[in-house]
């Protein structure tokens, strides 16, 4: 099996038999040890919501769902913190963190109130960065300006929902942005010099092999460090929910979703940080898959179907990758 990089060289993560670069191996490499993520809820509102861009937010999203913050009944970020760190340390014998502003739009506020919350996170000499979870309409530049001012400090990723490139399915999602406004919004934070990851849904109804692929290449084309890539899954309390009950949605099964899985990492570059490969949700709010429920169930079907296809991230990358015009097509 020959592999090389760009330069000519067999990626690091590839010599110890990995098939595609782990968020792990990356926080091993930048931060020198074990760095684990603790997910801070600061109880941000959203613009699908709140009416700024519309109501509702998208089909599938509960924050109370994937928010332990929230879930817990605790609203003090120093407290959702220690907790973090007292349950990470158990569990991996993490020594550093990252706060991770997940649920909800965590640049959805006026910049002062924005970097006050930031910073005190920041202030814990246990956290060594941020991941700041939005949407591409909630990043005006005053705050695109405020994060790279805060990325001189320590280390900081944007981690920008997109889903899915084709403008159809935004509008099932109802996502309330367009793919344009996505691409507009990498391109500002890009020139500020900004670290940005996505976050894809493989799988989506309506949405062919062809058109997963489409979306991983463009976004490996946008030169994005990182990517999370979720299965749809159906939880209680969304609009979702109701379409599933109604036999409107299908959702593939983890075979179908392992090998798309396999097809993105195919054509992402062998740099960009891969740091999820499935979706996960709370039991309690599970409405599908089932397999959802299964821990590791979806990581281990993707190593499944790399090993079977003797595969590995970035064998089709495509550096030169152009889209084809209308009229070329």
């Amino acid at each position: 099996m020959r592999e090389e990089s760009q330069n000519g060289a067999v990626p690091f993560w590839r010599q110890n038999g990995a098939r595609y670069y782990a968020l792990s191996s990356y926080f091993r490499r930048e931060f020198g040890g074990v760095v684990r993520k603790i997910s801070v809820d600061a109880r941000f509102s959203c613009p699908n919501i709140d009416g700024t861009v519309g109501r509702g937010g998208c089909v599938f999203c509960d924050a109370v769902s994937f928010s332990p913050g929230r879930r817990l009944g605790i609203d003090d970020i120093d407290e959702q913190i220690d907790e973090g760190i007292k349950r990470l340390q158990r569990r991996f014998n993490a020594s550093k963190f990252i706060a991770y502003f997940q649920p909800s739009t965590n640049t959805h506020a006026p910049v002062d109130a924005l970097e006050k919350v930031y910073r005190i996170a920041l202030r814990r000499p246990e956290i060594a960065g941020l991941a700041i979870g939005t949407r591409p309409d909630a990043l005006g530049n005053d705050v695109l300006d405020l994060l790279a001012d805060l990325a001189k400090e320590k280390w900081l990723s944007l981690e920008i929902g997109l889903q899915s490139s084709h403008d159809r399915t935004l509008k099932f999602l109802n996502r309330g942005h367009d793919y344009a406004r996505f691409v507009d919004a990498v391109a500002r934070a890009k020139s500020r010099g900004l670290r940005l990851g996505t976050h894809l849904i493989l799988g989506l109804p309506g949405e062919s092999r062809d058109d997963a692929i489409l979306t991983a290449r463009r976004v490996a084309a946008m030169g994005i460090e990182s990517v999370k890539m979720h299965h749809l899954h159906v939880v209680k309390n969304t609009a979702l929910e109701k379409m599933w009950e109604q036999g409107l949605v299908a959702l593939p099964s983890l075979e179908e979703y392992a090998e798309l899985v396999v097809d993105a990492l195919e054509v992402f570059p062998p740099n960009m940080v891969v740091e999820r490969v499935a979706g996960e949700t709370s039991p309690e709010y599970l409405i599908a898959p089932e397999w959802t429920a299964v821990k590791h169930a979806g990581r281990d079907a993707v190593d499944v179907a790399l090993r079977r296809r003797n595969s590995w991230q970035g064998k089709k990358y495509d550096p030169c990758f152009r889209e084809k015009t209308p009229r070329e097509r």
